[in-house]
């Protein structure tokens, strides 16, 4: 089944782009590419097909004049970023692919600084209600000192 041209999809392919970097998709950016193709409700299978539209070997579905739009403000936006957010920050390593993947969905998903500021405050609060979350903090800390919000 093709895929269908959706803002979704778009994010999916941008981030999976930046993942595809350095040629190599890690665990930790599959779990981020999985909490997007939740999120958006994208099919199954649907890495497969965006790799195949990245190789130039299936046709793009989302025109070029479309992607603007969709990187326009949605409802959900920043709850979807803090997922995503949580699950880079919840092994013990950040990636430099996993940072330019949320820096990526930051672009795409137009969070502003005072939204990331919220974020930040909220995973923060989470974190300290459970164990071990010291070195989850101290990850974030490292993360929004290397990757200010521009």
């Amino acid at each position: 089944m093709p895929l269908m041209a959706t803002r979704g999809l778009h994010l999916y392919l941008r981030t999976l782009e930046a993942a595809l970097d350095d040629d190599i998709v890690t665990d930790d950016e599959m779990s981020i590419l999985s909490v997007i193709a939740q999120a958006f409700a994208l099919p199954d299978g649907v890495m497969g097909q965006c790799w195949g539209i990245l190789r130039d070997q299936i046709d793009n579905p989302i025109n070029p004049t479309d992607a603007s739009d969709y990187e326009m403000r949605r409802i959900g936006d920043p709850t979807t970023y803090q997922t995503a957010l949580i699950t880079a920050l919840e092994d013990e390593v950040i990636t430099e692919d996993e940072w330019s993947i949320l820096d990526v969905m930051r672009r795409v998903m137009n969070i502003q600084p005072d939204e990331h500021a919220l974020i930040e405050e909220a995973v923060r609060a989470m974190a300290s209600k459970v164990a071990n979350s010291d070195s989850f903090v101290s990850r974030l800390d490292r993360y929004v000192s290397l990757h200010p919000y521009r």
